[in-house]
């Protein structure tokens, strides 16, 4: 690549993800990261965002359901409580883990309509057009989260609910109303600007004058009520095939896109196999593709599982994890995407040899320019508003779920007579190779937009297993910042042996290749930033914004921690 044409893709990535960094994050308020508090308890465990959510997903493990169960009742709950990233309008990914040993992915990412092609977010001159991917109807990908909850529920669920009963918490709270919490009160100039730009969305979210809800305030979503009681009572297809699925087609057309009712009625979630590595002797079970979340984790830990990070001092050990971040997402930006339509080389990316052959090219002592990172290496030629929960039941069975609308209350538009807060979640399309989306990820032909294609997602829902037992379940809302979260979660508590609430709470630093740049969090020491800049990093201070609810199962029982990065999250157990 001829470097005036890298510098200009490094400099474009740079001002993409620092314009992301301005729009809504987890963090409110005061900019310092707080302490977890681990949570103990004997016979079942809920970490999620929102507390009410995390509570219903409790008291169904308590009635005897299992960790699906759970994880469906979340799910929907979800869409009531926290509208940001909880959806029906969205997608994402759910990771299980079942007693019998069986690990399965399910897969319930957005799609693209059949009117989508490589040209849709293009302007008349060719070039990328943000406004389009991300502001515009067009950007609305094909929900999954309804099919995507009922695939899980009717495939992996205890028998002991119906569909309805799982649902039945979310319609109540709909349905009477709920009093408004600090998150959705405290909603930024981004997200207020959003919302106001549809009637629809404004009638709900905002006061009639165009102002927020405030505290003291009752958020009512009749229409919403509607929609899950249609969905209890007659299943995914009344979302996808009939009324509402009409209403969400016309919504989409009048605002300027082309999804059909057709598109709605043939999409469909599935199994996937889950992408499976080893690191320590422990074994790592994460997403596979169209989530690159997986494949850059294991890749990363094999990177690292060559050096002694337990015994390394931070700045030492911080630049071996900021050279492994380039090398892995130096790859995710050449070869993944929806793994229906393009062949990835995931079983080279996530061996050991491929790493033994990245770890060769790591200086100890000095910083790899991005522009000296060969995408590929040795082989031959994703929203920050996403929302994770993570589950263990008494059975033995664990769901890591992550779902998203990708920005804070997706592309603003509630679908008229519905509820149902859209998506933008094609931004996470390469809409043009070299061109960064809003989390600065550059992507190539692999992720090139297309009629019914799965764009990229960095979605890391995560199990991790110690002599076949679930051992920690761990996953992070954040962009382009989730698999990096993940992966410094792991290392925090095999490598250096943190109790689950220190790892969760430790200040974290992130690389993704382009922008040649580290971000680091609050409480990173100045000792270790002098030490990444000496050895040749540009080091970027950003506020804390993912959320790795987390859960570890010790010999005392179940120990769960909320990050405390952002407001509402809570870990119940029982």
């Amino acid at each position: 690549m001829p470097n005036l044409h890298r510098r200009s893709i490094l400099r474009l990535a740079s001002f993409a993800l620092i314009a992301a960094l301005t729009l809504p994050m987890a963090a409110r308020g005061d900019e310092q990261i707080g302490h977890a508090q681990a949570v103990v308890a004997k016979s079942g465990m809920v970490v999620a965002q929102e507390a009410t959510a995390a509570r219903i997903g409790a008291d169904i493990l308590q009635k005897g359901g299992n960790a699906v169960d759970a994880a469906v009742a979340i799910g929907f709950a979800l869409a009531v409580t926290y509208p940001r990233a909880g959806n029906l309008g969205g997608g994402g990914f759910m990771l299980i883990h079942q007693a019998s040993g069986n690990d399965t992915a399910i897969d319930y990412r957005e799609t693209a309509p059949v009117a989508i092609t490589d040209k849709s977010f293009l302007d008349a001159q060719g070039n990328a057009d943000p406004q389009k991917s991300r502001d515009s109807a067009l950007a609305i990908g094909v929900p999954g989260t309804v099919e995507g909850l009922a695939f899980a529920a009717r495939q992996f669920g205890s028998g002991r609910f119906e569909l309805a009963d799982l649902i039945a918490p979310a319609l109540k709270l709909a349905r009477d109303g709920m009093p408004v919490t600090d998150d959705i009160a405290g909603i930024s100039p981004n997200e207020l600007a959003r919302l106001k730009r549809w009637p629809s969305s404004a009638k709900i979210f905002l006061k009639p004058d165009g102002t927020p809800l405030t505290p003291g305030d009752r958020l009512v979503q009749s229409d919403l009520a509607d929609t899950l009681e249609a969905i209890a009572k007659d299943g995914p297809r009344a979302f996808s095939d009939g009324p509402i699925a009409d209403k969400i087609a016309a919504a989409v057309q009048a605002a300027g896109g082309v999804m059909t009712t057709e598109d709605l009625k043939s999409y469909t979630a599935f199994e996937r196999k889950p992408v499976r590595g080893t690191y320590r002797g422990y074994d790592i079970v994460s997403m596979p593709p169209p989530s690159s979340g997986g494949v850059e984790l294991i890749e990363m830990l094999n990177i690292l599982e060559g050096y002694d990070l337990a015994h390394e001092d931070d700045p030492h050990a911080l630049h071996l994890m900021v050279e492994a971040m380039k090398r892995a997402y130096a790859d995710r930006a050449l070869f993944l995407g929806d793994p229906d339509k393009v062949k990835a080389p995931v079983e080279k990316l996530i061996s050991k040899d491929y790493a033994a052959t990245w770890r060769a090219t790591i200086d100890p002592e000095h910083a790899t320019p991005a522009s000296a990172i060969r995408a590929g290496g040795t082989v031959q030629s994703e929203g920050r508003n996403t929302t994770h929960f993570s589950v263990v039941d008494s059975f033995g069975n664990a769901v890591s779920n992550t779902y998203t609308l990708n920005f804070s209350y997706g592309v603003g538009l509630v679908a008229e007579g519905t509820g149902i807060l859209l998506n933008n979640e094609l931004d996470d399309f390469a809409v043009k190779p070299d061109a960064p989306n809003a989390y600065g990820l550059i992507g190539y032909e692999a992720n090139a937009p297309g009629p019914g294609k799965r764009p990229l997602s960095s979605m890391t829902p995560t199990i991790v297993l110690k002599d076949g037992k679930p051992f920690l379940i761990t996953g992070s809302p954040g962009g382009s910042r989730i698999i990096t979260t993940v992966l410094q979660v792991v290392v925090d508590v095999i490598d250096r042996g943190m109790d689950i609430a220190s790892a969760v709470s430790a200040p974290r630093l992130h690389n993704q290749w382009l922008p040649d740049q580290v971000f680091v969090e609050p409480g990173v020491s100045p000792d270790v930033i002098a030490a990444l800049q000496a050895r040749g990093d540009e080091v970027v201070p950003t506020r804390p914004f993912t959320s790795a609810n987390s859960i570890v199962i010790t010999p005392e029982g179940f120990v769960g921690a909320a990050d405390p990065r952002s407001h509402g999250a809570l870990a119940v157990g029982y």
